[in-house]
């Protein structure tokens, strides 16, 4: 974990943030299926996802409202690529693909408002 300090508009913010690894994100992923706990951490990370069932959920990291989706049903997609734009606290943080797919689901639209854990977009 390493700590920030930034300093915004005159505001002093002390920021941790946690590297996600593939080795973490699989740790992660086995907690959940073996029905541990799902609690988010205090880190924001641009990318929250969970695998289920119907595919690859992208969820959101944060409160924030919809700018942009940059993605329809049915479109291929490698990771890494732009799928939303989500404005929160008056930054813009791009949701990119965590893996190469083809979405199947699209759940948000643009100047939608959305939650932490809200889904974003499904993956198969």
């Amino acid at each position: 974990m390493k700590k920030y300090i930034i300093k915004l508009n005159n505001k002093v913010y002390e920021v941790e943030m946690e590297e996600v690894t593939e080795e973490t994100a699989v740790s992660q992923t086995n907690k959940i299926a073996a029905g541990g706990n799902n609690t988010p951490s205090n880190s924001t990370s641009q990318n929250n996802s969970a695998i289920s069932a119907k595919g690859e959920v992208i969820e959101a990291p944060m409160p924030g409202t919809i700018l942009n989706v940059a993605v329809n049903p049915g479109q291929a997609v490698k990771k890494g690529d732009l799928l939303v734009i989500l404005e929160a606290m008056k930054m813009e943080n791009e949701i990119v693909s965590p893996v190469d797919g083809t979405i199947t689901n699209v759940n948000v639209t643009k100047g939608q408002t959305v939650n932490p854990g809200d889904t974003l977009v499904v993956i198969a």
